[in-house]
């Protein structure tokens, strides 16, 4: 739309007798065709557009990934061997992610690389306590007998458990040896 003024380069006072509309069909036609639409320009011309185009996706599906699933937050550290570290495990939960995302794709559909970590989430790990005779303990991490949803799970995704961690004995509640 255009306004035009009765004389050019004058603005009169607008009132509903001065004020005139027009539709300009042909500006408005280039902009229903450029709707819905993305325009992606690059420096880099030695790449073909639909490499471009995925490089792009991957970008938005990274950083979607940090913000929402991983909820990787800013934290403000203070030497950089601890930015480093950051950043390194933030690097390897996202890998880890992907490696869920396309697994589950191939083995599981049906289910979101979140909906999979839920479940398996409710697999508690616990750890036992027992006193020796000798007055230390007997500390014995174990996870729980997995419910079938969660072994019919592991069973379509192809994951085994790993193997109960050995025993630890402590010389009081707190230290172990």
């Amino acid at each position: 739309m255009s306004i035009r003024y009765p004389v050019a380069g004058q603005r009169p006072r607008v009132t509903p007798e001065t004020l005139q509309l027009a539709l300009s069909r042909r500006k408005l036609r280039i902009a229903r065709r450029r709707e819905g639409k993305y325009l992606q320009r690059s420096n880099n011309t030695g790449v073909y557009p639909a490499r471009l185009w995925r490089y792009y996706i991957q970008l938005t599906e990274v950083e979607q990934a940090f913000k929402g699933e991983l909820a990787v937050r800013p934290i403000y550290h203070q030497t950089d061997a601890r930015i480093e570290a950051h950043i390194f495990v933030a690097f390897m939960a996202y890998c880890l992610q992907v490696t869920l995302k396309h697994r589950r794709r191939a083995l599981a559909p049906g289910l979101t690389p979140r909906s999979v970590l839920e479940k398996m989430a409710a697999l508690p790990m616990v750890d036992v306590h027992l006193p020796t005779t000798d007055g230390r303990h007997l500390i014995l991490s174990r996870y729980t007998h997995p419910e079938p949803d969660q072994l019919l799970l592991l069973a379509e995704l192809k994951l085994e458990l790993p193997t109960q961690p050995p025993p630890k004995i402590t010389t009081d509640a707190t230290k172990a040896v």
